[in-house]
């Protein structure tokens, strides 16, 4: 039978049968229509500002804040494959990140979630910029489709195209803010503010390309980089002009052996050690002074 008659058949047939028992004298129960049809859902409430997280680390104020974002969670699992999802490996990663550098020392840890939660991107890099973070890491797990054989860690930063105009957005919704980067914006001009927006914006691009280039400097044979590791895009957790911040896409969870590697204790050890040992190099940099990490062998 031709697709046309199963069309028709679909379409013609109930109208036919009903036709045949109204003909028939057959009373057939039409549901009145009104508001007792119609299904009322009550949203949730606006929570408004997400509550901050606890700080790990020592308990002052003066040591540099790290923020550390598990990527995805909740009904968002990111991406999967080999039985797992994203949302978490990247949690595992972060934890055994939290752990590392507390056990470090000398610098203070928070994670935008600690559990299977679900966060807007926009508030995972603002959780960061309320807390005064100085600087800003988001962990994700990559994806190449079902049991690709493609792997390799990569790290990304702004591009320079998107930190302008992100800098640009920046300044058109907080011109009335008091300071971004330790440059007083409040009551300055749109044209003024925009300006020191992008100063800001340019030398958080300039911290974050150090930062990436630790990662892979440290990570050098001890995690397994895609070929042209350092990269930019457009991502909107790395869009805060005043802070500092890098993605870090740890493999690719399609393939089975980099898969297991991400969700067993000693790859989440290893690339624990290589970020925390990138992270103390880095904060040393900013301080001008010796980086305290497990390593006997410290380089700057």
């Amino acid at each position: 039978m031709s697709l046309r008659w199963h069309l028709a058949l679909a379409v013609f047939l109930p109208i036919g049968i009903l036709a045949a028992l109204i003909g028939f004298g057959i009373k057939v129960p039409v549901p009145v229509l009104g508001r007792g049809y119609v299904l009322h859902l009550r949203l949730p409430e606006l929570a408004g500002e997400v509550p901050l997280p606890g700080i790990y680390g020592p308990d002052d104020v003066s040591r540099p804040l790290v923020v550390i974002d598990a990527g995805h969670g909740g009904h968002d699992p990111g991406a999967t494959g080999h039985g797992l999802q994203e949302k978490n490996i990247t949690l595992g990663l972060a934890l055994a990140l939290k752990d590392a550098l507390v056990k470090q020392g000398g610098i203070r840890v928070a994670l935008t979630r600690e559990d299977d939660r679900m966060l807007v991107l926009s508030e995972r890099p603002e959780i960061a910029r309320r807390m005064g973070a100085d600087l800003f890491l988001s962990i994700h797990a990559d994806s190449a489709g079902e049991e690709s054989p493609v792997s390799g860690a990569s790290v990304y930063t702004l591009s320079t195209r998107a930190s302008s105009a992100a800098a640009a957005r920046f300044a058109a919704r907080e011109n009335d803010a008091d300071r971004v980067n330790g440059l007083s914006i409040q009551g300055q001009s749109e044209a003024v503010s925009a300006i020191l927006v992008d100063l800001s914006q340019r030398r958080a691009q300039e911290e974050s390309a150090e930062f990436a280039s630790l990662i892979t400097r440290e990570g050098e044979g001890r995690i397994a980089f895609h070929p042209g590791p350092r990269r930019a895009a457009d991502l909107v957790v790395l869009r805060s002009p005043d802070m500092p911040s890098v993605l870090f896409e740890s493999g690719f969870i399609t393939n089975e052996q980099e898969a297991r590697r991400l969700t067993s204790v000693e790859g989440r050890a290893q690339f624990a050690q290589v970020m925390a040992r990138a992270i103390a190099i880095y904060f040393a940099r900013q301080s001008g002074s010796q980086p305290v990490v497990a390593s006997s062998e410290q380089s700057l």
